[in-house]
C-alpha cells in the first residue's frame, strides 16, 4: 500500500463515554489527548475526534443505492488491508455489532469488487470500512 497522508476527521458524539466504549473498545482505537468536550482516537493511524454535541440536533440522513445496498449517507470510514478488515469483521461479529450491511463483497468479479461494511457509533454516524483484494481496483472505473 502506498505511503499516503493520514486524515483528520472531527465528527459530533451525544455521549463521550460512549463514544469512548465503542472507537477504544470496539473498534480497538487508543485514545489520545481529549478534553470534557472532545476526544482524539487512533484509528489505523488516523485522527479522529469525537466532539460533544448536546445541541439534540437531529442528523439528516439519506441512502443511495449501491449494488443492491442502501448506503447510509453520509458516512466516513476506511480503506484496509484484506487481512485487517477480516480481523475488524470478525472482531465486530465477536461484540455482538449490529450492522447497518453486514460484512461482504459488492461488486462481485466486476471493477472494483471490494469487501464492505456499515455500521453506526452510538451516536449514529455512518461508517464504512472496506477493502479491495487489488489496490489498483481503488479508483478504477
Amino acid at each position: 500500500m502506498p505511503d499516503l497522508p493520514r486524515f483528520h476527521h472531527a465528527f459530533p458524539v451525544h455521549d463521550l463515554a460512549a463514544a469512548r466504549g465503542f472507537y477504544g473498545d470496539v473498534l480497538g482505537c487508543p485514545e489520545g489527548r481529549h478534553s470534557e468536550h472532545w476526544v482524539d482516537f487512533d484509528l489505523f493511524g488516523h485522527q479522529i475526534v469525537a466532539h460533544l454535541d448536546t445541541s439534540g440536533a437531529a442528523r439528516i440522513r439519506t441512502r443511495n443505492d449501491v449494488d443492491g445496498d442502501a448506503v447510509p449517507v453520509p458516512h466516513f470510514g476506511l480503506l484496509l488491508e484484506p487481512g485487517d478488515w477480516q480481523q475488524l469483521a470478525d472482531r465486530l461479529r465477536e461484540t455482538g455489532t449490529e450492522f447497518v450491511i453486514e460484512p461482504h463483497v459488492r461488486f462481485v468479479g466486476e471493477v472494483g469488487e471490494q469487501s464492505t461494511m456499515f455500521l453506526l457509533d452510538p451516536s449514529g454516524n455512518a461508517l464504512e470500512f472496506k477493502s479491495f483484494a487489488d489496490d489498483a481496483q481503488v479508483f478504477a472505473n
